[in-house]
């Protein structure tokens, strides 16, 4: 387990980590003078739990936010746990055999990433797993877009995502790839049991390791696809809300 302090920026942003995580939220600065009623609950909240805030001048702000919009408000938080691949056997037996799994192959833009930490979190997801290498990690642009999802998920970093894909198998979790090449429909596959979902990077998709270590290829139906209509494929973030919330609707059905 390691920690790194970091700074949150943003009205949202900061509100969930005070809510979700205020124990590794070491202070709050708040530009002095704005007059904005989320600032102010934000101030009374950080004080209410004993977390030092600050009303700074802007351009203080703007030094610590890395050119981040912070919309008057910043928070340096220390990191909670990092997972790692040992701690998968952990999370997929607390799971109950009901693990939802979300694993993304190389996604470099951290708005995606955020994106979908968002909607694993909100489709109860248990782990999502990224690759250490060759992808975007978990900063502060990544927390601002994930609403402080970022915070409630264990976001699990591997080094060889071939070889967590293996142990995920190995612990009785079926690994589904969505790629648009795919005969199988996702909707006509069983997404009730210990499951993870497999979605590529926004360039090229799965690459060929991850597709072998799949258990089976899906397709997202779309019937805008056709010759000329400019369709071929979804954004990652958007391909893995539609994948994550068909799993969640045969689970609730």
């Amino acid at each position: 387990m390691s920690k790194q302090s970091q700074w949150v920026a943003g009205i949202n942003a900061v509100a969930a980590a005070l809510e979700h995580d205020a124990e590794h939220v070491r202070e709050v600065l708040i530009e002095a003078g704005a007059k904005n009623a989320r600032l102010s609950e934000i101030e009374e909240q950080a004080r209410r739990k004993g977390i030092d805030a600050r009303r700074v001048a802007q351009s203080a702000l703007d030094g610590v936010a890395g050119g981040l919009r912070h919309q008057g408000v910043v928070a340096r938080y220390v990191a909670a746990k990092t997972w790692a691949e040992d701690d998968l056997p952990e999370l997929i037996e607390a799971a109950d055999g009901k693990s939802l799994v979300l694993i993304l192959d190389g996604v470099q833009d951290p708005h995606n990433l955020g994106a979908c930490l968002r909607s694993a979190a909100a489709a109860g997801a248990t782990a999502v797993i990224i690759p250490k290498d060759k992808a975007v990690q978990v900063n502060a642009t990544v927390r601002k877009t994930s609403a402080g999802a970022a915070d409630t998920i264990p976001v699990v970093r591997v080094t060889n995502l071939a070889r967590a894909m293996r142990e995920l198998q190995q612990l009785g979790v079926w690994i589904y790839g969505l790629a648009g090449d795919a005969s199988a429909a996702l909707y006509a596959v069983d997404l009730r049991g210990n499951v993870a979902l497999a979605l590529g990077g926004e360039a090229d998709g799965l690459r060929r390791l991850t597709r072998e270590h799949c258990d089976h290829l899906v397709n997202i139906p779309m019937p805008g696809q056709a010759p000329g209509s400019g369709v071929d494929s979804l954004n990652v973030s958007v391909a893995t809300g539609v994948a994550l919330f068909e799993a969640v609707r045969q689970r609730l059905g």
